[in-house]
């Protein structure tokens, strides 16, 4: 049995070995097949080394293209939101732009406002000053107060020369006279009707005795009353005279007439201050 085993594996290594066993010129040709295989594969390697170059190259510029075109991407977003601050900064321009020509509006019509004032306001400054001048000059107010001045001198004096004219003092006892004209009365009609004591601290102008009668009588004596009503005549005169002095318009006009017992004379004729009055004082 292990022969034939032997045997057979004889055969079968002298089969491999009659198959390794080639012609020469078989080998040429195979040998001719093998260099022009090597010779393709060799350019097949340097094809593949050129198509891998231009593929790693163009894998590059896609990857370059593409992070160009997220980097594009971004600008892009970038873009877009600095579009929309660019929009709302317009509108707020728009809106700042409106309220700024109102306020140009404003200021122009403040400024002609302004000019309008300022031309009133210059023109009024030159006013006051020429009012300024002219109240400094002759016919200003210094002028006004020397007349003022000299005027009030004047009544002042006119005063005076009617109280020179006319003298007024208190009366501290009765005058001889009407102590003996009072006591002649009182021994005629037994009492001075109507005739009323002279008080301390009665008036006399001029001389005479300002009385008052209360009532009148058939007994009265006649001289007492042409005395009092010139000494009321006297008084009249003398506010007239002080009243058209001082340039005050009487309440009630003053009409004179001239006495013929006492003889006044013409310059109590004046004529009526004020005829607009209640009534009138008549001296006759």
């Amino acid at each position: 049995m292990e022969s034939k085993k032997l045997a057979l594996m004889q055969n079968q290594e002298d089969q491999k070995n009659a198959k390794l066993v080639m012609q020469w010129e078989d080998y040429e040709q195979e040998l001719a097949r093998l260099c022009s295989l090597t010779s393709a594969l060799n350019e097949a390697k340097k094809k593949k080394q050129l198509v891998q170059q231009k593929l790693q190259s163009l894998i590059q510029v896609e990857a370059e293209s593409l992070s160009r075109s997220n980097e594009l991407d971004e600008m892009k977003e970038k873009l877009d939101s600095r579009k929309l601050v660019m929009g709302n900064m317009s509108m707020h321009s728009k809106v700042v732009k409106e309220k700024v020509k109102k306020q140009e509006e404003q200021l122009s019509n403040d400024i002609r406002s302004l000019l309008v004032a300022g031309t009133s306001l210059s023109g009024a400054s030159k006013r006051l000053q020429d009012a300024s001048r002219s109240f400094a000059g002759e016919r200003g107010y210094g002028r006004l107060r020397t007349l003022q001045r000299v005027f009030r001198t004047r009544q002042q004096y006119m005063v005076s020369q009617v109280q020179l004219l006319y003298p007024v003092r208190i009366a501290i006892g009765q005058a001889p006279e009407q102590e003996l004209e009072s006591f002649n009365n009182c021994s005629n009609s037994g009492n001075s009707a109507g005739l009323k004591p002279l008080d301390q601290g009665a008036l006399i102008i001029a001389g005479l005795h300002l009385t008052v009668f209360t009532k009148m009588s058939f007994f009265t004596d006649k001289k007492e009353v042409q005395r009092s009503a010139t000494a009321l005549g006297y008084v009249a005169h003398v506010v007239a005279l002080i009243a058209s002095y001082l340039q005050v318009p009487l309440r009630y006009p003053l009409s004179f007439r001239k006495f013929k017992a006492c003889g006044i004379s013409s310059i109590f004729r004046r004529p009526r201050l004020n005829k607009s009055g209640l009534c009138c004082i008549l001296v006759e």
